[in-house]
């Protein structure tokens, strides 16, 4: 799933220059015949930019042949910059991105088909439903190595006190006993504290993902292979205990609704907040900036019928289509994704490994910094529910982010979230699909 980042114009300025100022994938290698591969990384925090740098070092010392040129890209606009780059015939050879941000890109004809170019070590190692995320048609047109659930950040000594059930993997909360227990926690905490805070800045893929769990699936694609939009009973499940949080119970934090989830850990570490539902990758945040002393816990997000089941877009790595060198930049991704460089990857953006011999190392099983936690959800996580839908990116920013903003805040009830989910985003989808 592609998380919520500190984003950067200036930074993403930098790297729109910097690829132009590097010059189109498809050009001439230099005299000496050594082929130059350009790999774009989205990689922001430290500890992963240096992870990124260090394995491209590593190859370039044992490939002289074939020397990979790194280029720090950011978040921040990737869609726009990627699809400027491509029309532009600028593209790198190795795309860092999330696999809900690919499907344009795929149906598009910009991006390379991997299906005869990856190694079956590597095709093997990745499960069946992490390959369905970057799947389009019949074509793979990224491999997904990193992905992250959505976990609740609790505050210990606040759920110790209270007396109530801790939640498992194997036993979560439903989202019945999550919204009982809150309405109960604030109670006791006293006047403005809240047990819950929502940061939904970007509130369409928490509620989206999370929904699975309760049966939602908003996107249905019929036989002839388009897609409509759909809001049924299951749809309502998230979104709506969200809405009675904040508008009925007043157990979740009004003011957090429109921010991002680094804005709300001041909050948390304050007692303001006992919870904090985030993307899991947030916890290197909350082990460098709580307070000495401050004790806290990762606990699974609440599940529904079918279990702890959420969705992710995990992040790819993808090749250019125009890329001259598709055979050297596969191999390139194979070598990052390598089992013991994967878990290099996957520590130092605190994320989870799709590979299953990653998955497996014990430094990822381990019970500090809810580690564990994580690695029992990850059988769980299966495609965002947008996942191949082409026209996503459009709906999500003009029809449903406003809507689900207006619906969180009290300002539409149900029925008018539904009416412009359904009905406005079946306008957008069809452009999308003549």
């Amino acid at each position: 799933m592609r998380t919520q980042r500190p984003r950067g114009r200036l930074l993403a300025a930098a790297a729109a220059l910097a690829l132009l100022m590097t010059g189109c994938s498809d050009g001439p290698d230099r005299d000496d015949g050594t082929i130059r591969l350009r790999f774009q990384s989205l990689a922001w925090q430290k500890e992963s930019v240096d992870a990124n740098k260090e394995l491209v070092k590593e190859w370039n010392a044992t490939h002289p042949d074939v020397q990979v040129e790194y280029v720090q890209g950011s978040w921040d606009s990737v869609h726009d910059q990627l699809l400027t780059s491509f029309e532009g015939g600028e593209a790198p050879d190795i795309i860092h991105d999330a696999s809900d941000d690919l499907a344009d890109f795929a149906y598009g004809g910009y991006l390379a088909d991997l299906t005869e170019l990856l190694p079956e070590r590597l095709r093997s190692d990745i499960p069946r439903q992490s390959w369905e995320t970057t799947t389009f048609g019949d074509g793979v047109y990224g491999v997904p190595f990193l992905q992250e659930p959505r976990v609740l950040i609790a505050n210990a000594g606040i759920l110790e006190s209270s007396g109530i059930r801790i939640p498992t993997a194997e036993k979560p909360w439903s989202w019945e006993e999550f919204r009982q227990i809150t309405k109960n926690l604030t109670k006791r905490m006293g006047k403005g504290k809240y047990a819950v805070a929502w940061p939904l800045k970007e509130p369409v893929s928490v509620t989206l993902n999370l929904g699975l769990s309760a049966g939602g699936k908003l996107f249905h694609r019929g036989q002839d292979g388009k897609v409509t939009i759909d809001f049924g009973d299951g749809d309502g499940v998230v979104p709506g205990t969200i809405h009675d949080q904040v508008n009925v119970d007043g157990s979740a934090s009004r003011g957090t609704l429109g921010v991002g989830g680094s804005d709300a850990l001041p909050g948390f570490f304050g007692g303001k907040y006992a919870m904090v539902p985030l993307g899991f990758s947030y916890r290197q945040q909350i082990a460098q900036q709580a307070p000495e002393g401050f004790r806290w816990t990762v606990l699974p997000a609440p599940a529904g019928p079918d279990g702890p089941a959420q969705g992710v877009s995990p992040q790819t790595l993808s090749v250019s289509q125009d890329s001259a060198h598709k055979e050297e930049a596969a191999q390139f991704i194979d070598f990052m994704l390598r089992p013991q460089n994967m878990v290099r990857l996957a520590k130092g953006d605190w994320m989870l490994p799709t590979g299953t011999q990653a998955l497996e190392d014990p430094a990822l099983h381990t019970e500090k910094d809810g580690w564990a936690t994580g690695a029992d959800l990850a059988r769980h996580l299966r495609p965002a529910p947008a996942q191949s839908v082409r026209g996503y990116p459009e709906w999500k920013d003009k029809v449903a982010t406003p809507a689900y903003q207006e619906y969180y805040s009290g300002a539409i009830d149900e029925k008018e979230l539904r009416e412009r989910l359904v009905e406005d985003g079946n306008l957008v989808l069809a452009r999308y699909q003549r």
